[in-house]
């Protein structure tokens, strides 16, 4: 249960007899919007802005803060990521993030990684926004379950990040626990072979089909079975308490205990969901059991939560042109992009210089290559014209001596004539 949400049993029993013989419902509570709008929205963050301590917003994202950039999410229906995994023939399409699974079957993670690998997206106006939170000294945490890092490269502080799924950015040898780098696993993965540990006799391969491999490296990404960061829980406790508006965007609300933190804050704090269906919506149950009742957008009990429908670039950009920021949002925006695809564009040209410099190379070896075997043709030339001027020097002795003898047996002929004449 979260902190001071404790209900006995008696008073259990007293709510639940109210409800069953039809009594009083529980008096409404107090607004903790003047109006239950993105304009009472917009003024809550107003008074923030002018308060002294004015870290005082939390935002929550999920994958569909991403989906802008490129990025599927999981769920969504025929494009998400765990329809889109059934080419890989999973026993179901959680398993590509089960650990049991991963140390016995890491391809099809690894396969997934490459594609969604940071450094092949770029961060979306909803990045953005929260980055110009942080800039205005608004931002007190943001939560996010996704592991694309586009957080980081849209330029948000890591200390004001609490990354409750992991990340790429650091990986770790899931048996001996030595740390490498992103670049390590980048490498290996990039090159279609599989990231292993380097420490003497910890790398293994299966024997068998269905055994685990041992020393695989891992992204310090959080699978299922595994325990989020503690990170997380420090931030879940401390800075929740301090939340005076709550900002959820792209995520579903269905896994825990991320979706609980929308039961952490205040129960005076208000909270904005902006997504394209309503999620995370009040369990009665739950609620009566002082358990956290989720969001709740009711007329009737509704009291502090307001639902933005649309994409999550959509509503923040609503939501800054509220607050006369839309401006600075979109130059801001602007310019890291066009930043980003020169950063692109430069990295793309120091590998095809790399890549031409390898191939001169290569061509100026082969053209040694060449000369060196011109250079034995014209050795082995030198060689056979040797041996032909060789090869007509002594027929020339021969023809001299046939030559010579010749003469001397004409001449015999002759004096045979004479002899005869006489």
């Amino acid at each position: 249960m979260a902190e001071g949400s404790e209900i006995s049993i008696e008073q259990l029993l007293a709510k639940l007899k109210v409800r069953e013989e039809g009594g009083e419902a529980p008096t409404p509570r107090k607004k903790a919007l003047d109006e239950l709008t993105l304009d009472g929205v917009v003024k809550r963050i107003q008074e923030i802005a002018t308060s002294a301590d004015r870290s005082k917003i939390i935002v929550m994202t999920g994958a569909g803060i991403s989906t802008a950039a490129g990025i599927p999410d999981f769920r969504s229906p025929g494009s998400g990521l765990y329809h889109n995994l059934q080419k890989y023939n999973l026993p179901s399409p959680q398993a590509i993030f089960e650990i049991g699974y991963f140390r016995r079957h890491p391809q099809p993670f690894f396969h997934l990684a490459k594609e969604l690998y940071p450094g092949n997206f770029k961060p979306t106006l909803s990045h953005f926004f929260i980055r110009l939170l942080a800039e205005k000294g608004l931002l007190l945490k943001n939560f996010t379950q996704n592991i694309d890092t586009l957080e980081r490269r849209a330029g948000i502080d890591p200390q004001l990040l609490v990354e409750a799924h992991g990340a790429f950015h650091d990986a770790h040898c899931v048996d001996c626990g030595k740390e490498y780098s992103h670049q390590f696993v980048k490498d290996l993965v990039f090159d279609d072979k599989l990231p292993l540990c380097t420490q003497p006799d910890c790398a293994k391969e299966p024997q068998e089909e269905d055994d685990p491999y041992h020393g695989l490296v891992k992204p310090d990404i959080v699978f299922f079975g595994e325990a989020l960061p503690d990170r997380f829980a420090k931030c879940a406790v401390q800075d929740t308490k301090k939340c005076e508006l709550l900002l959820v965007m792209g995520t579903s609300l269905v896994v825990h205990p991320f979706a609980s933190l929308v039961d952490r804050v205040p129960d005076d704090c208000p909270r904005l969901l902006i997504n394209l269906e309503k999620v995370g919506e009040s369990n009665p149950i739950m609620k009566l059991l002082g358990m956290g009742g989720g969001l709740d957008f009711s007329k009737e009990s509704g009291y502090r939560d307001v639902f933005l429908e649309g994409t999550c670039d959509d509503g923040c950009r609503e939501l800054a042109k509220k607050l006369g920021w839309e401006d600075e949002l979109m130059k801001l925006y602007t310019e890291e992009h066009a930043r980003m695809d020169r950063e692109i564009a430069e990295a793309k040209q120091l590998v095809k210089g790399a890549e031409g410099k390898e191939r001169a190379k290569e061509t100026e070896e082969e053209g040694a290559e060449r000369k060196e075997q011109a250079k034995e043709t014209e050795e082995e030339g030198a060689e056979g014209k040797e041996q032909v001027k060789e090869g007509k020097s002594s027929g020339e002795g021969t023809a001299t001596l046939e030559e010579k003898q010749k003469p001397a047996a004409t001449g015999g002929q002759d004096e045979g004539r004479q002899c005869s004449a006489l």
